[in-house]
């Protein structure tokens, strides 16, 4: 199926670049993310339709991330949080998409857009999370760690996202994606990414500029991705994109 709108898309970012607070955190606390642990761990043992029976349960999970105030965490126990928080709300998405026998995140209406919690006062969306928290962090490997509900996305992790130990975390589980799917061969020197490669690789090119909005050049995106590649397709120089397939799909590595 087609995806969303690049001109909704890039006007939905815009807007929640515009309206949601910077993440500043500058605390020491840490976060107890053992609800969602329980809810990995049926999706580890079955299916969306299992998650979905449970639906209250990410819900409560989602209830009690909305009394933590983020920026009094540390930085990596902050974008663990954040994370954890919408990978979640993806993961209640895409139940109520199972739930209701909808084929795609997509077909929700209103399923990135409309708000799912409420935050140190503020009412945030996955689009407002993932746009206007977790990529302000700087640190693209996010793109790896994120999951939308659909075929083509990254896979879950076992266990939630925490501050101790998240870079090694994340340098798995960029390595993880791109040996999973997002990297396959395509001739002799070709390599087709994952569009997330497309649609982020500023991202990686320019870190520190996050969020980008200048697309990066295909030899750009490549050299920025290149410490995660497989060894069997490094030194691949030819780069295109695969199609998105949007999907429903949820599962855990």
């Amino acid at each position: 199926m087609d995806g969303p709108n690049p001109l909704k898309v890039a006007w939905n970012i815009f807007r929640v670049l515009n309206t949601t607070k910077k993440p500043n955190p500058t605390g020491i606390g840490a976060v107890d993310h053992s609800q969602l642990a329980e809810i990995l761990e049926v999706l580890a043992h079955g299916d969306l339709a299992a998650v979905a029976a449970r639906e209250e349960h990410l819900t409560a999970y989602i209830a009690k991330m909305s009394t933590v105030d983020p920026d009094t965490l540390s930085r990596d126990e902050a974008l663990a949080f954040w994370l954890n928080l919408y990978n979640a709300g993806a993961l209640r998405l895409a139940a109520e998409a199972e739930r209701s026998g909808i084929e795609s995140v997509l077909r929700v209406p209103g399923g990135f857009d409309r708000g799912i919690v409420e935050v140190a006062g503020e009412e945030l969306s996955l689009d407002a999370i993932e746009h206007g928290k977790t990529r302000r962090f700087g640190d693209p490997r996010i793109h790896g760690a994120l999951v939308c509900g659909s075929v083509s996305c990254p896979t879950l992790r076992r266990n939630p996202y925490s501050g101790d130990g998240l870079d090694g975390v994340l340098n798995e589980q960029m390595s993880q994606f791109l040996s999973q799917g997002a990297a396959i061969a395509d001739g002799d020197d070709g390599l087709k990414l994952s569009r997330v490669f497309l649609w982020y690789g500023s991202d990686f090119v320019r870190p520190q500029r996050m969020p980008t909005f200048l697309p990066a050049s295909k030899k750009a995106a490549l050299g920025a991705i290149n410490e995660w590649i497989p060894d069997d397709l490094s030194g691949r120089t030819k780069v295109s994109f695969q199609p998105y397939h949007w999907g429903l799909r949820c599962s855990v590595a």
